[in-house]
Formats: C-alpha cells, sequence, structure tokens
C-alpha cells in the first residue's frame, strides 16, 4: 500500500523550476531513500509533503486521499513529520521542554467527575510521557538533560522524538546524517531500523551512498528538479546511484600520489594551548608543522578539540600559551583579515556561523573577508562590474547551481553554498590553507570536484591543514595524519601506510606502546 503518492508535482519559482512533474509513490513501512546533487530540488520536494511549501501544479495523497497541506500542522495531524537538516532546538530547555515546546500540558484538578486545568505546567507528568516515548523507540535519552549538555547526536533523536511524540507514521529526514561523527552515524542508522521495525514509513534525503544502500528499501533519484530513475535498492549500486546523480562516471574514492614533500616549514605551531568560555582547557600542548607542499589531516571524534584548533589558527579564538609561526613570522592571535593578508585561507566547519552570510548576495559572499583589497573597492567606492565579473567566472569554474545568480547565499542548498566558500577560499592563490570539514553535506560530484581542487593545490605547493570527521578522506587526502583526543595530539601516523584500526585505536584514546 502506498502511503504518498505525488502525481505530476511541479514547484516553480518565478520561471526557474525547482520540481518538474514529479510522480512518486512511497510504500507503508518502508525506507525510501531521495539522493541527487546539490540543488537538485529534493528539499523542495519534501518541504511541499511537509506543508512548507504549496506545488504551483499537481497533486499530493496521502493514505489514498488527495490533500493540500497549508501548514506543517496540516501534515503534523495526518502522520507525517520532518527533521530538517540544520536542528531546531532550544540549547537551554531540557529535552523533554523542547519535545512538548507549544503543547505543554498542564496541571489538573478534579471535582466529582469534572477536569479542570490549571495555568501550570505538569512537569511531572510532562517527563514521564516524554520518556515513555523515547524508552518504546530505544532512543537512549534521558529527557531531562539539557540540549547544550548533550552530543550532536543525541540532538538529532530529540528532533525524531519531537515528532515520534506526536505519532506521526511517516518521518522525512533532511541530511540526517550530516554533521554526525561516524560512531553516531552508525547509532542513527540503527534508531532508523527500530523505527522502521516499528512500523514507521521513512524518507531519507542523502548524500551519502553508503547510507541508501545499507539502509533504504528504495531509492530515487532527482536530477535538475526531475525524477530520473526510482530503484529497488538491492538492484543497484553506489557507481550507477552516482551515475545516474550526476550524469556521468564518479570517482567514488581519491587517487592520490604520495610524493616526497618539500623540507621546508611554511606553518608551524609549538604548545598551543586554549580555554573556552566557561574557561575549561580544550587545547593542550598542540605542536605540529606542515612543510611547503604538504597535507596534514586531523582524525578525531568531534569534540576532541578539532573545532577549536581550527578557529584559534583562523583567528576567531584566542590562545592562552604557545605559538603559531607562518613562514618564520609569530602570527599568533592575529585577527582574521590580518591573516589572510599574509596569505592564508580559511574553509570553515560551519559554513553558515563561520563562512557566509546568509542575507549577503552570491557576489558579496564572494568578496567576504576581501574589503581591503582594492581591486573590488577602488578609491573606497564598490566596483560592482567587476565583482559580478569575479562571482560570474567562479559560479563557471566551481559548477555552482544557481537560480537566481543575484539573489542571496538562503536561496543556495547546503552543498553549493559549500562551494561558495571553496571558490571563494581557493581562488585567492593562499600559500597555506586552513581546511575543516571541506565536503559535509556535499553530493557525491561534488566531493570529487572539491577533493580534487585540495590536491591541485597540493601541487601547487600549498601548506594545508584538513581537519575532517569523515576517515576516509583525511587517509585518503592527507601525507601525515595527527590524531586528536581529549584536545591533545595522541598520535601520528603516515597517511600511505596507516589502516582505519590503527587511527580507529587513536581516536579512542588507545595509544599503543612501542
Amino acid at each position: 500500500m502506498n502511503i504518498i503518492e505525488t502525481k505530476n508535482i511541479t514547484k516553480k519559482f518565478g520561471i526557474f523550476t525547482a520540481n518538474d512533474s514529479i510522480t512518486l509513490n512511497v510504500k507503508q513501512g518502508d525506507i525510501l531513500a531521495i539522493a541527487g546533487e546539490n540543488g537538485a530540488g529534493k528539499t523542495t520536494l519534501m518541504n511541499m509533503l511537509y506543508g512548507l511549501s504549496k506545488p504551483t501544479s499537481g497533486t499530493l495523497h496521502v493514505k489514498g486521499q488527495e490533500v493540500s497541506f497549508n501548514s506543517p500542522l496540516d501534515a503534523i495531524n495526518l502522520g507525517l513529520g520532518m527533521v530538517h537538516q540544520h536542528f531546531k532546538l532550544v540549547p537551554s530547555l531540557s529535552i523533554y521542554e523542547n519535545v512538548l515546546l507549544g503543547i505543554e500540558i498542564k496541571k489538573e484538578f478534579k471535582i466529582k467527575n469534572k477536569s479542570f486545568s490549571l495555568p501550570f505546567i505538569d512537569k511531572k507528568k510532562e517527563i514521564k510521557k516524554v520518556q515513555e516515548v523515547a524508552d518504546k523507540y530505544k532512543l537512549e535519552l534521558d529527557v531531562t538533560d539539557l540540549i547544550k549538555d548533550i552530543s550532536v547526536g543525541s540532538q538529532q533523536r530529540v528532533e525524531i522524538l519531537k515528532m515520534l511524540y506526536r505519532n506521526v507514521d511517516v518521518l522525512i529526514l533532511d541530511e540526517p546524517t550530516a554533521v554526525l561523527t561516524p560512531q553516531e552515524v552508525d547509532d542513527f542508522i540503527l534508531n532508523l531500523k527500530e523505527l522502521k521495525a516499528q512500523g514507521k514509513t521513512i524518507i531519507m534525503i542523502t548524500h551519502k551512498l553508503r547510507e541508501v544502500m545499507e539502509l533504504s528499501d528504495c531509492v530515487a533519484v532527482l536530477k535538475r528538479g526531475a525524477l530520473v530513475a526510482t530503484l529497488k535498492t538491492k538492484e543497484t549500486s553506489e557507481k550507477e546511484l552516482s551515475r545516474l546523480m550526476v550524469g556521468r562516471d564518479v570517482l567514488l574514492t581519491v587517487s592520490k600520489n604520495h610524493k616526497k614533500v618539500d623540507t621546508e616549514v611554511v606553518y608551524k605551531v609549538t604548545n598551543l594551548e586554549t580555554k573556552n568560555e566557561l574557561g575549561k582547557k580544550v587545547l593542550s600542548d598542540i605542536s605540529f608543522e606542515i612543510k611547503k607542499g604538504e597535507i596534514l589531516g586531523v582524525a578525531g571524534v568531534e569534540g576532541n578539540g578539532q573545532s577549536e584548533l581550527a578557529k584559534v589558527l583562523c583567528g576567531l579564538m584566542t590562545t592562552s600559551n604557545g605559538n603559531v609561526i607562518y613562514k618564520g613570522e609569530n602570527i599568533t592571535n592575529m585577527w582574521p583579515i590580518n591573516l589572510r593578508k599574509k596569505g592564508i585561507s580559511f574553509v570553515p566547519e560551519d559554513r553558515y556561523v563561520d563562512g557566509l552570510c546568509l542575507d549577503m548576495t552570491i557576489a558579496d559572499n564572494i568578496i567576504a573577508g576581501n574589503h581591503w583589497n582594492e581591486t573590488y573597492f577602488k578609491h573606497k567606492l564598490y566596483q560592482k562590474k567587476i565583482i559580478n565579473k569575479e562571482r560570474d567566472n567562479l559560479k563557471e569554474k566551481y559548477d555552482i547551481r544557481i537560480s537566481d545568480i543575484d539573489g542571496n547565499v538562503s536561496s543556495l542548498s547546503g552543498g553549493n553554498a559549500q562551494k561558495i566558500i571553496i571558490a571563494r577560499e581557493f581562488s585567492r592563490n593562499p600559500d597555506a590553507l586552513i581546511i575543516s570539514q571541506p565536503t559535509r553535506g556535499v553530493d557525491v560530484g561534488s566531493i570529487e570536484f572539491i577533493h580534487s581542487e585540495i590536491l591541485k593545490m597540493q601541487e601547487e605547493n600549498k601548506a594545508i591543514l584538513l581537519i575532517s570527521s569523515e576517515l576516509s578522506e583525511v587517509m585518503t587526502l592527507s601525507d601525515r595524519i595527527i590524531v586528536m583526543y581529549k584536545g591533545a595530539i595522541i598520535g601520528e601516523v603516515d597517511a600511505a601506510n596507516s589502516t582505519k584500526e590503527e587511527l580507529g585505536l587513536l581516536m579512542a584514546g588507545i595509544k599503543e606502546e612501542a
């Protein structure tokens, strides 16, 4: 039985067609994966299923009935719930308070056979009811914990709990593992299999083909707004899916020649330490060096100091001890604009917090951090023609898919937003790059492209620090790998001769004795 059917659904934004006559069936109790390049129209389609957007034409059917949603509340009332890529949680509130936000349980009292509601929240009842749902679906959450105190993986489960509490039959997940560590992804997969076993239907937007193959029953592939294939997962392969998504064969593994690097040290960090805003030491005695034409990888389970290291090196946090030396000059605690002037580029971990301004145009984001450059601001006047030409050149070179060339970055998919940052930072011809999570939330074709661009920068003798939670990415791109654990470097390995098992032990804090 089909629980959801779309019939010739089309969505247009002005002259741009985001979804083009899509007919799709979702069977009850299945896990359906929606795959496609960044900007292929996946999220737009799901937004229509969830009532966030209305189709321009075509019809939507739920449980055999044609429906028209005016809001997400309409979708939830019919049993459809959506978990967005970027969480919508209040950090200062507990898990149960987030789940019940807007639908709080009020205290009641009875007089004979009549119940009366009081204007006070029944905290004990709220905790009990939310915990029962979390336990029923084996989400392993203590619902009294504050959101700010739990891991990203746990926050993902809270978003799912919010929908399960509302008793939805269908869960729509938008890039659910984009911000999860490899260990959290494995736990998440088990959670989804448990939900399926308990009768839930799941629609999952993802770029990660391993997850598609491991989790889904069927996979629908979108390309440039059109549905190009719907396949049974057991009858396809990662290679076929990537070809359908991108329109050509894609290299799913990096081809890198581990050649001897230059002896000249470009970037050197010694005894670096820092504390967070709560006064807790998050970096302890960090020392490493990067030679000309070398990629130094940083591996580790997220939350072990990699984010803080990147922020210190990018000028977004200050160090309490130690030094950063670049080309023989001490640049410790230097402001980001001065670091850029020295020839250092940054790809931040969180593209929307530290990399882009969503309310600015694509052109303005392309030159962000470069306002001191007289090419763009001659005699302090904004050189619009030159800036737009730079935008257009980078759009073509980096294959950035844009519906409105003069629009804001907020209109772009996550992967195309990431390409804006890659284009901006790589095109400045830096001598050193600090790159953090370069392919997070990016499709297979874009991953291949970004990897090739990183390797081109290495061929041009740039010194590169690569921080990534994707272990395979660190292993295949790097020359050497340092592993961080609890804010310190626990070990270093030669990338060409290392194994996932060896790195996995270090990431878990286990160091083999010599």
